[in-house]
């Protein structure tokens, strides 16, 4: 490609860049890995995509910069693009539990490119992208830390708009499964509620909230 978006969605027409690496260089797109355009080109590897796409064929010529010697008006461009986007997000659910996927991800997840976990008690933990469906469009990404096994949004809202299916509700769980050496042990202290110094009884707000109903 020989002119495309940059990272501020100006139009750049330096040196070639392939559109894989071009769509994971965008703002926002950081947590994506590169998928190996071998890896693409084996069908068997992108078995049922072609049901789950609109405009299929094009999406995929797109993402391998294969010339289509159809011309498509800029309205039909755009629809492309978006197919591009969605098929290459579900392409990469896929890649990333592979064995080369997966130490893709291993070298952000040591960068801490995801980002660290909110929670006071977990230290700092390193987090990993996950969904909660494998389905596009059903829910976007979450962040999974593997110290307090939860999830939470993103901290930035350019990560909350990624569709969550691109990671799917396998990666986080499987990626500790092959490096279980990264699997950090729980968090040690919990958060105790205090009123001057003396511990909040946990049947306390129950009571309260009876007390509270009896007087409506």
């Amino acid at each position: 490609m020989s002119s495309m978006s940059d990272a501020d969605g100006s139009l750049t027409s330096s040196e070639e860049t392939s559109w894989i690496s071009w769509f994971c260089s965008l703002r926002g797109n950081e947590f994506f890995v590169e998928v190996d355009e071998r890896w693409i080109q084996d069908d068997f590897n992108l078995h049922g995509l072609s049901q789950m796409v609109p405009n299929y064929e094009y999406a995929l010529d797109m993402i391998l910069d294969r010339d289509n010697e159809m011309d498509l008006t800029d309205e039909q461009t755009e629809v492309v693009e978006s197919s591009a986007e969605t098929l290459y997000g579900l392409i990469h659910q896929r890649y990333i539990i592979t064995q080369r996927g997966l130490e893709a991800m291993f070298e952000k997840y040591n960068n801490v490119d995801f980002g660290r976990c909110p929670r006071v008690f977990c230290e700092g933990q390193a987090m990993l992208p996950v969904g909660q469906s494998d389905i596009p469009r059903n829910s976007n990404l979450k962040l999974h830390c593997p110290r307090c096994e939860e999830i939470y949004y993103p901290k930035f809202s350019k990560h909350n708009q990624i569709d969550g299916a691109y990671f799917g509700t396998t990666f986080p769980h499987l990626f500790l499964q092959v490096f279980p050496e990264l699997i950090p042990s729980p968090p040690k202290y919990s958060y105790v509620p205090r009123i001057y110094g003396f511990k909040i009884h946990k049947s306390s707000k129950q009571v309260l909230k009876s007390s509270c109903n009896k007087q409506m």
